[in-house]
């Protein structure tokens, strides 16, 4: 993104080859330096260059003939004013320049302190250091002019060191500063931009931006830079387009103009303020201009005369019903599918496999019963815990009256207990003796006297 020596790769004579250099500094300022021992440098070499007073290191981000061009572009004289490159940086030069960018950011806090003591109308946003920690330079922006003759004696006395102040412009202070973009790139004033143009609000006019200042300025709070990249495009484009000054006049009513697409070349007019929009390409806008120039009045926007011809107002437009169509019919397509996937999840050939879960449910239930008594015998075998004397209560007449109820109980249970054995054994497979060998093996008292039980009911 800084520059690119596209130039690099091809066949210039070498014997030609430019002499001059351009080097870049901390925050993007690049500045020409003159190769007097012909040496050869490749792009990103630090190099120890010559300044006023002493020396400084850079990078080298150009050299050939594109320096050549950009020194033109720049209105860079070629004279004896740009100073020389002295050599490759060696490790001994880059360990004394750490050092002194080290105490760069310490001093720009110190020095804002010091404004702020003194109250000056500045704003303090970057110290550059020189190589050799001999010079430091203060770059500030103000609205006004300010008097920092005092501020330069406190500042010297304080670093010991000699300074410099210079004053930049609010874009400039956004390239030293740096920082991401609304496009996510980094900013283009921090990268390649450094000769800044103006940018006024006819180049957002003329592309048809809404002008929104907190849209259309940048981190700098001035209008973005990049507006001045498409204009030219757009320039062009607009001389095909014919300008409406005032409405168009026709039997239909006043149509005014409410928006126009310059690269499509179509143009919306809208009858009486009203909401509906009707699109018109621009050879039709500059027939119904010079009619009205000749005092006529065409039937509508579309047609000269009543009943010329059926033609879809928005033939215009038809790329867009087609766009809407089609996402319409997508989402209801996939509302549909949404709907069908939990009926396919399910079988189709059984429906009511709800109604049917408790009917399979219950033989599941009734074979981990077996392991138990079933609640009949449970019940049966109540009343015998609680007989201390069975031989007594045997005897009793009330106990017998009490045993004829509980003798027709299982007589009548019987039949219907073949049946769920029955349906046990599908259950399980035509397995139905498993379960009786886990109540002997499990309760073997109990069923030693619910056998005893039993027996005494079948011989009464």
């Amino acid at each position: 993104m800084n520059s690119f020596d596209w130039l690099s790769h091809m066949g210039i004579p070498e014997v030609d080859r430019f002499d001059i250099v351009e080097v870049k500094f901390k925050g993007g300022r690049k500045e020409y330096f003159r190769n007097v021992d012909h040496q050869t440098y490749t792009t990103g070499d630090p190099v120890v260059v010559d300044v006023p007073n002493g020396h400084h290191i850079g990078y080298v981000s150009l050299q050939g003939e594109l320096v050549r061009l950009q020194m033109q572009k720049r209105k860079v004289k070629n004279d004896d004013n740009i100073l020389r490159i002295y050599r490759v940086a060696n490790q001994k030069d880059l360990d004394k320049w750490e050092e002194a960018r080290n105490r760069e950011i310490p001093t720009l806090y110190r020095a804002k302190q010091i404004i702020d003591e003194i109250n000056l109308k500045m704003k303090l946003s970057d110290v550059e250091y020189q190589a050799d920690n001999s010079k430091a330079t203060f770059y500030y922006s103000a609205d006004d002019r300010v008097d920092f003759r005092e501020l330069i004696k406190i500042l010297a006395s304080e670093f010991k060191i000699r300074v410099e102040m210079r004053q930049i412009s609010l874009r400039q202070e956004a390239g030293r500063i740096g920082g991401i973009g609304v496009c996510g790139r980094e900013l283009c004033c921090s990268t390649w931009i450094h000769d800044f143009k103006s940018v006024s609000t006819s180049a957002a006019r003329y592309q048809n931006l809404s002008l929104n200042p907190s849209k259309l300025s940048g981190q700098c709070g001035r209008l973005k830079c990049c507006l001045n990249y498409e204009l030219e495009t757009y320039m062009t484009a607009l001389k095909d387009i014919p300008n409406v000054d005032k409405p168009l006049q026709t039997e239909a009513g006043t149509a005014k103009l409410q928006k126009t697409d310059i690269f499509r070349r179509l143009m919306w007019f809208s009858y009486n303020n009203d909401n509906n929009w009707f699109s018109v390409d621009c050879d039709r806008v500059s027939e119904i201009i010079a009619q009205n120039k000749e005092g006529k009045k065409p039937f509508d926007l579309q047609h000269d005369t009543a009943f010329e011809g059926e033609e879809n107002n928005t033939k215009s437009n038809s790329d867009l019903e087609a766009l809407d169509k089609k996402f319409s019919t997508t989402t209801t397509k996939k509302k549909k599918k949404k709907k069908k996937k939990p009926k396919l999840q399910g079988s189709a050939d059984q429906p009511a496999q709800p109604n049917q879960q408790p009917q399979r449910n219950k033989p599941q239930q009734q074979p981990k019963s077996e392991g138990r008594p079933p609640r009949d015998k449970q019940q049966q075998g109540r009343p015998s815990k609680k007989r201390r004397n069975p031989e007594q209560a045997d005897s009793s007449p009330r106990n017998q009256e009490a045993k004829k109820p509980q003798d027709k109980r299982p007589q009548d249970k019987k039949p219907n207990r073949p049946q769920r054995q029955g349906m046990e054994s599908k259950a399980l497979g035509n397995q139905p003796d498993k379960p009786k060998e886990s109540k002997k093996k499990k309760f073997p008292p109990r069923n030693k006297g619910k056998n005893n039980n039993k027996g005494d009911n079948t011989n009464e």
